[in-house]
């Protein structure tokens, strides 16, 4: 089943005088339960795809659709229940409360959903022990170790069953042993619950992981290859 949706996204920053283009006309689909990588070296683009694909950037011209839902043709509150709903977010740097326990950052997307206060928790703890991090629940993130801030960033994205993750970077702040773990993780959640991620990367570790590999370069799609 398809996810989502590409088609003929372009878009261009202005750096002072400069007009730098960072998509010149991307399409392709993603179907539910792959385990993709946008890979491609710093400046190629495949960060802006991924945020338009997250609905945290708007292309110049192209459309974009999740779950069958075309993102231009969505009100602004409209987008912001799509991406509470159907998609979980893994940043680079983690971006957790910092006040908040590891339990209480899983809760807190389900809170914003509305779900009632005794499922969050038993939910947040049945993901976080799958996770690996039993021991963690009422610990902050200054008392979390950069993998398992990870991991809580990962439990997190995808406690509430969105349609796809989109995960930026996940390794970049990870040792190669912390990251091949994380990785080993959120492969084991792809197919045990079909869970769709979406890697943008430059890391060999994470191209290597994926499934499905999309090489960007200059804001153009080089290559898509599916391993056997």
């Amino acid at each position: 089943m398809e996810i989502v949706k590409a088609e003929h996204i372009k878009k261009t920053y202005a750096q002072g005088k400069v007009t730098v283009t960072a998509l010149a006309g991307v399409s392709f689909e993603v179907h539910g339960g792959e385990f993709m990588a946008l890979a491609g070296p710093s400046g190629s683009g495949k960060t802006t795809l991924l945020n338009i694909i997250g609905g945290l950037d708007v292309p110049d011209s192209g459309r974009v659709s999740v779950d069958g839902q075309n993102f231009s043709e969505l009100s602004s509150s409209a987008l912001a229940r799509l991406r509470l709903h159907k998609i979980g977010f893994v940043f680079q740097s983690y971006n957790l409360i910092p006040v908040l326990s590891a339990e209480e950052n899983v809760e807190y997307i389900m809170q914003l959903q509305g779900i009632p206060a005794r499922e969050r928790r038993e939910r947040a703890r049945q993901i976080l022990d799958e996770v690996g991090l039993k021991d963690t629940y009422k610990r902050r993130p200054a008392e979390l170790s950069g993998g398992q801030q990870q991991r809580v960033a990962v439990a997190r994205a995808i406690v509430s069953g969105p349609s796809i993750v989109l995960a930026d970077e996940p390794t970049a702040n990870l040792d190669s042993k912390t990251g091949e773990g994380l990785l080993d993780m959120m492969r084991k959640m792809n197919r045990e619950k079909n869970v769709t991620f979406i890697f943008s990367t430059h890391d060999r570790m994470v191209m290597d992981y994926a499934r499905r590999l999309v090489s960007i370069k200059d804001g153009l799609i080089i290559s898509d290859v599916v391993k056997g």
